[in-house]
């Protein structure tokens, strides 16, 4: 396997890995100038990572609304369609599209450019809606200040074991959808235990976007990262 967990026919794995440690190093460059950017501002940004069907998006949208007037932006990284990136839209919130193509993770060098055509606000929150896939983003920074990783109680308690680079790599993971927890049979503990099993300093929070149950904890963690970017902007 490659560095990213990939294989390709007909490649060795030395010629494999040091095309992927060309890719990933020049990605890194575009990272650092997306971060220099991010921290003069004084902006928190976040990379929301999940598998497709975590609920993502429903969850983005909820937690905009709960924010009311906060300022915000989000870019939204899918293959195909603007769908997700419209339905931000009709909360309010400015929004730009970024579609992969055959791509299964967005880079950040397009993360870079949605930013030149966002243009976050000083002191500001950026939500980063990556393509639904729990392998390829785990390997590709995107300049944000934390990976948060959602994971919802219908995809089972093994993801977490599963996809160990992803949740090795978030700072904090949403187990979302706990309002069907009893109706799915899942055991909360065991989703919480695997992700520690990974991550012993992984951040967890249990949420629903559609009862609100801790999005309240959700909320005040996105406000501490911010009011400790700006702290850091300030000081500069």
């Amino acid at each position: 396997m490659g560095l990213a967990g990939t294989s390709v026919p007909g490649m060795s794995q030395d010629r494999l890995i040091a095309v992927e440690t060309s890719i990933l190093a020049k990605n890194d460059g575009y990272a650092a100038s997306n971060r220099r950017v991010l921290d003069a501002l004084g902006v928190f940004a976040v990379n929301l990572v999940s598998s497709p069907g975590s609920g993502k998006t429903t969850l983005l949208c909820k937690t905009i609304t709960l924010l009311h007037d906060a300022p915000l932006a989000v870019i939204e990284g899918d293959q195909q369609t603007s769908n997700d990136a419209d339905r931000i839209r009709a909360t309010g919130a400015p929004a730009v599209q970024v579609n992969t193509g055959k791509g299964c993770h967005l880079d950040a060098h397009m993360v870079g450019h949605a930013m030149d055509h966002l243009r976050p606000r000083p002191e500001s929150l950026l939500f980063i809606e990556n393509v639904g896939n729990l392998v390829c983003p785990a390997a590709f920074d995107l300049g944000e200040d934390a990976k948060v990783a959602i994971l919802s109680v219908t995809e089972g308690e093994d993801k977490p074991l599963k996809y160990p680079d992803m949740f090795t790599a978030a700072r904090l993971a949403l187990i979302n959808k706990v309002d069907l927890a009893a109706a799915c049979d899942a055991d909360l503990e065991a989703y919480e235990a695997n992700l520690r099993r990974v991550n012993p300093e992984i951040e967890i929070l249990r949420v629903s976007a559609r009862t609100g149950e801790g999005m309240d904890l959700w909320l005040a963690w996105l406000r501490r990262g911010l009011a400790a970017k700006a702290r850091v902007e300030a000081a500069q």
